[in-house]
């Protein structure tokens, strides 16, 4: 029951940040999601990272499909055409609506901030209720520098210019959350 509480929490607070939040059953659906998405708003090439082995042919061929470039590196070369960053979230947090990402990797780094549009996966298992309920996870990871963790909430927003809201000035626009249905949920 605690399960279904922090779900529907984390929600609630991410579409109060204007999160679009979908759930789906399978990384498959995911990565259909994302090429498409970048399909329809014009965009051309995706960076996603941490999908190996089969899921990397997957994806390729749903980026293939989509007409969509798929890059897995090197994201410095590409930074200036980069529409959408696919990623796998760490953890949830249900009470903030938030994202934890291990961005150590310098790629992963640039494609959550440079692309217009980030697509995160969020195993329903990594949804904890707050972030207390993360001390000893990130703990662990933190006990082997270098570590760079990014918590992300919504879209990238600023109102430091006259203090007008502007949308995707420092980071994507747009950020889609994907609840993914997997064993332990």
């Amino acid at each position: 029951m605690e399960a279904q509480t922090d779900l529907k929490l984390f929600k609630e607070k991410a579409a109060a940040v204007q999160v679009v939040i979908s759930e789906i059953a399978g990384v498959s659906e995911a990565f259909d999601y994302a090429a498409d998405l970048t399909a329809k708003q014009g965009g051309r090439v995706m960076a996603a990272f941490g999908w190996e082995g089969q899921d990397r042919v997957t994806l390729e061929a749903a980026c293939g499909r989509a007409g969509v470039s798929l890059v897995t590196g090197n994201l410095r070369e590409h930074a200036a055409t980069l529409h959408t960053a696919l990623t796998l979230a760490d953890w949830g947090i249900a009470d903030t609506g938030s994202l934890v990402l291990d961005s150590s990797s310098e790629d992963l780094r640039l494609a959550t901030m440079l692309a217009e549009i980030h697509v995160a996966v969020l195993p329903l298992s990594r949804l904890k209720p707050d972030a207390f309920a993360l001390e000893d996870e990130l703990n662990r990871l933190l006990a082997s520098p270098p570590r760079y963790l990014t918590f992300i909430t919504g879209a990238s927003r600023t109102a430091d210019i006259e203090r007008v809201l502007t949308i995707g000035v420092h980071g994507p626009g747009e950020l889609h959350v994907l609840l993914l249905k997997d064993q332990e949920s």
